[in-house]
């Protein structure tokens, strides 16, 4: 499994923005973080989006989301497969993580959701 990928600047960088209103000011280590994170979340043209104010204010707004949404349907799905196995439904809790890998582009979510698929490959 991929290394866990650290998002704490782009969510610091994120809740100053989006939340608290501060101006999203496009210095180079601003426009490195933004680059680096598209390419972690699978958003394609990152560059192109930073062309312009109102497209690097984008980038961050989708980045931020991908990896929220992503997050929370992860672990939500976990809870509930954890909650299947215990009851011993391997189907159903497959099925927990097949429903993540139908919908999730982030690399990162769906190595994880692929390892606990493949975790219980030998389950009934």
């Amino acid at each position: 499994m991929a290394t866990r990928p650290d998002w704490d600047s782009i969510r610091a960088l994120s809740r100053r923005v989006l939340r608290e209103g501060v101006p999203l000011t496009l210095t180079d280590d601003v426009r490195a973080l933004l680059l680096h994170t598209a390419d972690e979340v699978a958003i394609p043209d990152a560059a192109t989006a930073l062309q312009t104010d109102a497209g690097a204010l984008a980038l961050l707004r989708e980045c931020a989301r991908r990896i929220t949404d992503g997050s929370n349907r992860l672990v939500d799905a976990l809870y509930r497969m954890h909650r299947l196995q215990d009851a011993g439904d391997w189907e159903g809790a497959r099925q927990e993580m097949r429903a993540v890998l139908a919908v999730e582009v982030v690399p990162f979510y769906r190595e994880t959701a692929q390892g606990q698929l493949d975790d219980m490959a030998d389950e009934p």
